[in-house]
């Protein structure tokens, strides 16, 4: 088991074992989830710009050129 000591100011050292594992270095974010009472910490992952787009042509019965000429305003 990896222990960190916390300080006045409610830091801790992440062990490298643990930044090694979650893939996180100097500036990175993490966050913190309470499931049942235990906190899971992983490595805050930016959304893409293009992840609003996943899906989006699902349910459009048009080609996407005809999309795209809408979108332009065509």
């Amino acid at each position: 088991m990896l222990v960190s000591k916390l300080t006045s100011k409610g830091q801790i050292t992440i062990p490298r074992k643990v930044r090694e594992r979650l893939g996180i270095s100097t500036g990175d974010k993490i966050q913190f989830k309470e499931k049942n009472g235990i906190f899971i910490i992983k490595k805050s992952v930016k959304e893409s710009p293009f992840d609003k787009w996943i899906g989006y042509l699902k349910d459009k019965n048009k080609n996407t050129d005809t999309i795209i000429e809408e979108i332009r305003g065509r």
